[in-house]
């Protein structure tokens, strides 16, 4: 693997893709961007599993969240692009993992990860993840989590927005003192007064798109550093308004 640099071979023959008689021509242009993608390519090159771990690798690059020794559960894990990463910044031991994801979709192993095939929207999955750290609260809470696409924008942002909400909720209740919390949320209307929950119980909060985000993508990155407990039971929403790091 590479330390997330870019290298050679990003440019290369553009791929062009015929519409196949099953085919939209929507999906077939979706196509054609996604094999002509220079992350896509480089992830292959380097051995990550998709191109979001270049997404993980320019945020921590800048923020410094994933540190030696820290605990991390990974919401949303398949197919394991920011495991792949958090295990290498961690250094996490495949003897005793300090990395847990969880889906339930399939992830083929990686070592120094303790992978749980679940729904995260299940209720035991929260006591399930921290039985997986041997009982210890995480230091840093990711989610790259977002709802299968309905082709309905609203319903889409909707679906997105509960699970960053869902993931919101798992931080403020599981995370250890100091710890950090980067999530993924669409931008719309409502990541404003999520935002304000977070600022009550960490010294730090932004928002930020990487660069390997694609510009068209309505996706943000919500990071929240500092963590300082939760200040009272339930979630109350306020309203508030992030910074761009």
């Amino acid at each position: 693997m590479t330390d997330g640099k870019r290298g050679s071979g990003e440019r290369g023959l553009h791929v062009r893709v015929k519409t196949a008689a099953k085919r939209t021509v929507s999906s077939t242009r979706w196509l054609e961007r996604h094999l002509n993608d220079p992350y896509v390519r480089r992830s292959k090159m380097d051995g990550y599993r998709s191109r979001a771990a270049y997404k993980l690798i320019e945020i921590d690059d800048k923020l410094g969240l994933l540190k030696p020794g820290a605990r991390v559960v990974d919401l949303g894990a398949a197919p394991g692009g920011w495991c792949q990463i958090a295990v290498d910044r961690v250094v996490s031991s495949p003897d005793t993992p300090t990395v847990v994801g969880i889906d339930y979709l399939d992830m083929d192993h990686i070592p120094g990860v303790t992978f749980l095939k679940k729904d995260f929207l299940d209720e035991d999955a929260p006591d399930a993840l921290l039985a997986a750290l041997g009982g210890h609260k995480p230091d840093v809470v990711l989610s790259d989590m977002a709802a299968p696409t309905t082709g309905h924008r609203q319903t889409d942002h909707l679906r997105t927005t509960h699970l960053f909400e869902v993931a919101i909720q798992f931080a403020l209740e599981n995370l250890a003192p100091g710890g950090a919390f980067l999530a993924k949320v669409f931008r719309g209307g409502t990541e404003g007064q999520l935002l304000a929950l977070l600022k009550r119980d960490f010294v730090s909060v932004a928002h930020l798109k990487p660069p390997a985000s694609r510009k068209e993508s309505p996706e943000l990155y919500v990071v929240a550093k500092g963590f300082r407990g939760k200040s009272a039971p339930g979630t109350v929403f306020g309203r508030g308004d992030d910074e761009d790091m």
